[in-house]
């Protein structure tokens, strides 16, 4: 029998949430918004096809926790009721019009990554003139040079964006989603506080790796405090840069993590600076989820170009991750999971009007559903 097909049980203090199969759908930033971060008529689309894909878990996109705290002007948010108020409503319209999918809300805050144009008009910063704003992170540390460096968060704003993120776990909590994913990862703001290479602090935030890990790991307990669905975080494993954030370090945040109520650690790496190294190639991230799994004993999400079925089998049988996340994929191929089903002799729920579309070699993907023809 396919492992990626199997269910999987997430414990939290909510009571059990079980995913009927492995398959992750990504968080994906869509950069859509047009009106202050709420959600609209392109992520009802988006959610309900993606919802319509087969896989076990949906991951909505980074959602931000101050307008400070986007990527660019049209990153969605979670900042006040009226963002949290259209995530909900096209949320539950999304979900209206597919099977029943735990969802999970991506939680996060672009640090000295905000203030960026949208990737395809080249997704460098924008200026003040053009629609911008100043930008925060732990440092006064400009990402590129020439551009202008962030603002050094002092300790009264270290207090605000905590509280923005606890605010943000409260209005998740009062949506009802199944799950939150804390983004610490891909060079914002609470990966920039633990990487050496974006955080040079003389206070008791920066230094020592347990001063850098301080300020999320006080965001994570606290959130945890007002939510009881399924919670985790996702990590950059590594900088890929000399001197910088570890594959070692992630283990121990993954180990304090689980010690504060952590019921999952999300896998990837990379993002903090443009020196980075990567060697990329298929799966080129799973030996970091691998380690970390071993090391913390979480369950683990493993992502980065797990492109086939075969390959995210094989994810699972080696025991190098408990579930796979698939992000571009599905954006290509919204039925992938579909497809793996067909591959692997697994099933997936599928809204009925869909359910004329397979060919005879998918027979069964759907269990027993029957269509008559007229």
């Amino acid at each position: 029998m396919s492992q990626l097909f199997t269910p999987f049980q997430f414990t939290p203090p909510r009571g059990p949430l079980t995913l009927p199969n492995r398959i992750v759908v990504a968080p994906m930033c869509q950069y859509a918004c047009h009106e202050d971060g709420k959600a609209n008529d392109w992520h009802l689309m988006h959610w309900a096809n993606l919802l319509n894909g087969g896989a076990g878990l949906f991951m909505v996109e980074a959602s931000a926790v101050t307008p400070q705290g986007r990527i660019t002007p049209n990153c969605l948010g979670i900042w006040d009721d009226a963002t949290a108020e259209a995530m909900a409503n096209t949320l539950g319209r999304a979900r209206q019009l597919a099977p029943p999918v735990p969802v999970c809300i991506q939680i996060a805050h672009s640090g000295r990554k905000g203030s960026s144009a949208q990737p395809w008009h080249g997704g460098m910063m924008i200026d003040k003139a053009h629609g911008g704003w100043d930008t925060a992170a732990p440092s006064p540390l400009a990402l590129l040079p020439g551009e202008a460096p962030p603002h050094e968060i002092d300790a009264a704003g270290l207090k605000t964006i905590h509280q923005a993120f606890v605010d943000a776990a409260k209005r998740a909590q009062h949506m009802g989603v199944e799950m939150i994913e804390l983004h610490g990862a891909h060079g914002y703001l609470l990966h920039e506080f633990v990487s050496p290479i974006a955080n040079q602090r003389t206070d008791a935030y920066g230094g020592s790796f347990d001063n850098r890990i301080r300020f999320p790991m006080e965001i994570f307990k606290a959130m945890r405090e007002v939510f009881d669905g399924t919670f985790g975080m996702r990590l950059s494993a590594t900088d890929w840069i000399e001197g910088g954030w570890t594959l070692e370090e992630t283990a121990d945040l993954a180990v304090r993590l689980k010690q504060a109520g952590a019921d999952f650690v999300h896998i990837s790496s990379a993002g903090i600076a443009p020196q980075q190294q990567i060697k990329v190639g298929p799966g080129y991230q799973l030996p970091f989820a691998h380690h970390v799994k071993d090391t913390c004993g979480l369950p683990t999400i493993a992502v980065g170009l797990i492109t086939d079925p075969h390959q995210a089998e094989a994810v699972l049988t080696q025991g190098q991750a408990d579930l796979v996340a698939i992000g571009r994929g599905f954006l290509y191929k919204p039925r992938w999971g579909w497809e793996a089903a067909a591959a692997l002799g697994g099933t997936v729920q599928a809204t009925s009007q869909y359910w004329r579309s397979l060919p005879k070699e998918a027979n069964g993907i759907f269990g027993d559903a029957k269509i008559g023809m007229r």
